[in-house]
């Protein structure tokens, strides 16, 4: 397959807690031939990879084709003309949803996510904080009204999943397909059972 036949994905990892979200979606993404995983991961998540899993960084970065370092302004995804198919913030920290609100571009995340709004592009905020105090809220709609999804991580029992690993799964595939991104062999929901005779 060409590079021109590639859809680029920018992961955006931020440090608030959740960081397997964004981990599984690099893994998930590695499943879908015509994908191009761009990591983006701000020095918080580097801490939060350490406190949470038992990956390394190295390990992490390398379930990316293309790893862009937070402070790199002049990346790719920092411009309208560099082609991405969307992006993924797993986990978004209440600090970068509140950039991203404010089109406060400090850092190549919140630059690669305005600039997805800014081209109309889908962005998908996996907003992890509880309890949410009305300022949290605002921010939500804020970012909502100017065409992101909030997607926070909330776990889906009606599959029935079996353990953690299974949960995290099922709802990262939930966050990616708001990215515009089927992965291969992961069902999707069509009602209940139906009994006949």
């Amino acid at each position: 397959m060409s590079d021109a036949d590639l859809r680029r994905i920018v992961v955006g990892m931020t440090g608030a807690s959740g960081v397997v979200y964004g981990i599984r979606a690099l893994e998930l993404l590695r499943d879908v031939a015509d994908v191009e995983a761009h990591l983006v991961v701000t020095a918080a998540a580097r801490l939060t990879v350490g406190l949470e899993t038992d990956r390394t960084m190295e390990e992490v970065e390398g379930l990316a084709d293309v790893v862009h370092p937070i402070r790199d302004v002049a990346a790719g995804p920092a411009s309208g003309s560099f082609p991405v198919a969307g992006m993924l913030v797993a986990p978004c920290s209440i600090r970068a949803l509140s950039a991203i609100a404010n089109s406060y571009a400090s850092d190549l995340l919140t630059r690669a996510a305005d600039v997805t709004l800014k081209e109309r592009r889908p962005l998908v905020l996996m907003v992890r904080e509880a309890p949410l105090h009305l300022g949290h809220l605002r921010l939500m709609a804020s970012v909502t009204e100017v065409g992101a999804v909030v997607f926070p991580p909330v776990p889906a029992f009606y599959e029935r999943p079996v353990d953690l690993d299974e949960l995290v799964t099922d709802t990262t595939v939930g966050a990616l397909a708001r990215v515009g991104v089927e992965v291969p062999g992961r069902k999707r929901w069509e009602g209940p059972p139906t009994r006949h005779g």
